[in-house]
């Protein structure tokens, strides 16, 4: 049950930047729009969410509040490089780690693995105007089930 929650957090959260140093409009909130956002399988496993992206010196910061369909919040941050490596997730339960790489000044993929084993596989792309992320997360869950979800973020500032 857990590395399906895990799994679940992946392919919403896996939203951010390009390969340093990061443009600015990658930088700031963001809202994930659940309206916008396709799980399947769903239901969605969130109400709502805001992430927040910030340079840390040559590293880049992305923090996560996701509130749960029964109302809990989950605070998650992950803080690395988009070099291809596994940087550890903070504020899960399980040894999770993304590892980003750039595909280009609007895209980028993300690999999600639990225990070292990949889970998922996302590629995210900023729209044109820098006002929307769209994520397309592929993977399968705890029961093995395919999972192909498309997650929405939207800038706040």
């Amino acid at each position: 049950m857990r590395t399906l929650a895990v799994l679940l957090i992946a392919l919403l959260s896996a939203a951010a930047a390009a390969q340093a140093p990061v443009g600015p409009e990658w930088l700031g909130k963001w809202r994930l729009n659940v309206e916008k956002s396709v799980y399947n399988p769903g239901p969605a496993p969130y109400r709502r969410g805001r992430m927040e992206v910030v340079m840390l010196g040559d590293q880049v910061r992305f923090a996560y509040d996701l509130v749960l369909p029964r109302g809990g919040i989950q605070h998650m941050e992950w803080t690395g490089r988009f070099d291809g490596n596994d940087y550890l997730v903070q504020g899960v339960d399980d040894y999770v780690t993304y590892a980003y790489s750039a595909v280009d000044a609007r895209t980028f993929t993300v690999v999600t693995k639990v225990d070292q084993r990949t889970v998922a596989v996302t590629t995210v792309t900023m729209s044109e105007d820098g006002r929307t992320l769209t994520s397309e997360t592929g993977g399968r869950n705890a029961r093995g089930e395919e999972i192909v979800n498309t997650t929405v973020y939207e800038k706040v500032e």
